[in-house]
């Protein structure tokens, strides 16, 4: 709130300088008092006042239109993220990527159909994704956090999961053939309809995994698997799996 002070009438220089007690201090009072009787006089004129409340209308009018504006900058902001994904599609390295999806997930943008294959992802943060119908074919995806997202129907083949977070992920139809998930958490994550050809589950965490009605797992290896459900290890080692504890 602005708030001016009216600022009382200054002494005459006569009345002013007979108050100094040293007559070489009169040079250093001189100002002073010159500047006491500006403070007066501007204290008066209404246009600083004026000009005061107009500084302050347009910081007003600043602040709307920032946020007037606040969803045309969002979209700038998820097209330009969007623009290093398709870019760097199909080549190796990370190209940004990284930064580019989780600020996409982050704001709540769904991520169905993303192609990131080949691609250097280790790490990434995308819980709660939206990622059906992606692809992330032979991308390097260790110790990434995909927590309770959606990989229906996506092409994770040849893609390295190894100690990735995959709780509660909807993996509904993925292609997992010859993916590396050794080490990985799948702890109460739908594998219904899933491929897992060739798939490396070595010490992977399966407590409360939905498998039922997996397609393939031919080949797989179950070595050390942790919290396996009920018949899960001997009707997957029926179904042509193996238990090695080596890469052979």
């Amino acid at each position: 709130m602005l708030v001016r002070e009216l600022r009382t009438r200054p002494e005459p220089w006569r009345p002013y300088a007979a108050g100094i007690r040293r007559r070489w201090l009169v040079w250093f009072h001189g100002p002073e008092w010159v500047l006491k009787w500006t403070a007066y006089y501007l204290s008066r004129w209404a246009l600083l006042e004026v000009l005061e409340y107009l500084s302050i209308f347009s910081v007003l009018i600043a602040v709307i239109f920032y946020f007037s504006e606040s969803g045309d900058r969002a979209k700038q902001k998820h097209y330009q993220a969007w623009q290093v994904i398709n870019t760097a599609q199909g080549k190796g390295g990370s190209g940004g990527r990284i930064e580019a999806l989780q600020e996409l997930n982050a704001d709540g943008v769904p991520l169905t159909g993303v192609d990131a294959s080949a691609a250097f992802l280790q790490g990434v943060s995308l819980p709660h994704a939206r990622l059906s119908r992606s692809n992330f074919s032979g991308a390097d995806l260790r110790d990434s956090d995909f927590s309770r997202s959606d990989f229906s129907w996506s092409d994770l083949q040849s893609a390295n999961f190894r100690h990735a977070k995959l709780n509660g992920v909807l993996l509904a139809n993925a292609n997992f053939s010859d993916a590396d998930l050794a080490g990985a958490e799948l702890r109460n994550s739908d594998l219904s309809g899933a491929r897992l050809t060739n798939a490396d589950l070595r010490d992977a965490d399966l407590g409360g995994v939905r498998w039922g009605r997996v397609t393939d797992i031919r080949g797989a290896n179950i070595y050390g698997v942790r919290n396996p459900p009920d018949g899960f290890a001997s009707w997957a080692l029926a179904h042509g799996a193996v238990s090695v504890r080596g890469d052979d």
